[in-house]
C-alpha cells in the first residue's frame, strides 16, 4: 500500500514508525495500565500474548513470567524469534499461523485509516474461544481534544465503539485517565490514583477521560 491511499488516507510507514517507535522505549502510563490489566486477564496462569504494533516491545518488561510474549510491528529494532515486522495496514494481521490467549492493541487503532474493520476482522481470527482482547482508542470527544498529527482514523467514541461490537463482545470499558488536558496525567498523586482506577463516569468521562480501554472477547 502506498503512503497516500485512496481518499487521500496517509499511512506512516516503516521510515517514519522506525523513529517514532523509540520515543516508546520507557513505559509510560498507559502501557503500565494495560500491564496490569493483561496480568489480571492472565489470572496467574501460563498465557501467550500478542502485543499489535509492538514498537520496541517495551510493554514485555513489565509482564510477569507466566505470560508468553510475542511482539508485530512495523519497524522491529531489535530483532528476535518472538517479534515479526510486518505492515500491520498493508497486510494481515498475522503471527505464523498462531493463536494468543490474551491480545492488545494499544495507541494501534488510530492510524489504520479505512481499515479498520478490516484489522478487527484478521484480529478475531487470531483468538482462541476464550480469549481476551484489549484495544485502546483516544478519546476524541475530550473537552481540550488534541489531534496528533498522524493520526489517520479520528471518530467520536461512540462510532468506533459500535465498529468494534461488530467483531466482539465488549464486556466493559473504561477511561485510561481522566484528566482536565488531553494527555495522560504525569504528577503525583493523580497519576497513581488513575493507574489503579478503570472508571467510566457518565458525563464526566466523556469530557475528561483522556483515552479508553475496551476489554472485549469473541463473539460467539
Amino acid at each position: 500500500m502506498s503512503d497516500a491511499a485512496s481518499d487521500s488516507v496517509r499511512y506512516q510507514k516503516k521510515d517514519f514508525w522506525s523513529g517514532e517507535n523509540l520515543r516508546y522505549r520507557q513505559p509510560h502510563f498507559r502501557m503500565e495500565k494495560a500491564a496490569r490489566l493483561i496480568t489480571k486477564a492472565a489470572r496467574g496462569q501460563d498465557q501467550s500474548l500478542l502485543d499489535i504494533g509492538c514498537g520496541p516491545a517495551t510493554l514485555a518488561t513489565l509482564l510477569p513470567a507466566n505470560i508468553r510474549y510475542h511482539g508485530i510491528d512495523i519497524a522491529i529494532h531489535d530483532p528476535a524469534p518472538n517479534l515479526i515486522e510486518a505492515d500491520l495496514v498493508g497486510s494481515p494481521v498475522a503471527f505464523s499461523g498462531e493463536r494468543f490467549d490474551i491480545i492488545i492493541a494499544q495507541g494501534f487503532f488510530e492510524y489504520v485509516g479505512k481499515v479498520q474493520a478490516q484489522k478487527f476482522s484478521e484480529i478475531t481470527q487470531l483468538m482462541k474461544p476464550d480469549s481476551t482482547f484489549i484495544a485502546s482508542y483516544v478519546n476524541f470527544d475530550h473537552r481540550e481534544r488534541d489531534i496528533y498529527t498522524p493520526y489517520n482514523n479520528v471518530q467520536p467514541l461512540d462510532d468506533f465503539r459500535a465498529s468494534l461490537a461488530q467483531h466482539f463482545a465488549i464486556r466493559r470499558y473504561f477511561a485510561t485517565s481522566h484528566n482536565w488536558s488531553h494527555r495522560e496525567p504525569s504528577r503525583e498523586p493523580v497519576r497513581s490514583v488513575n493507574l489503579h482506577l478503570n472508571l467510566r463516569v457518565p458525563v464526566i468521562s466523556r469530557a475528561l477521560a483522556v483515552q479508553y480501554f475496551f476489554i472485549c472477547a469473541r463473539r460467539g
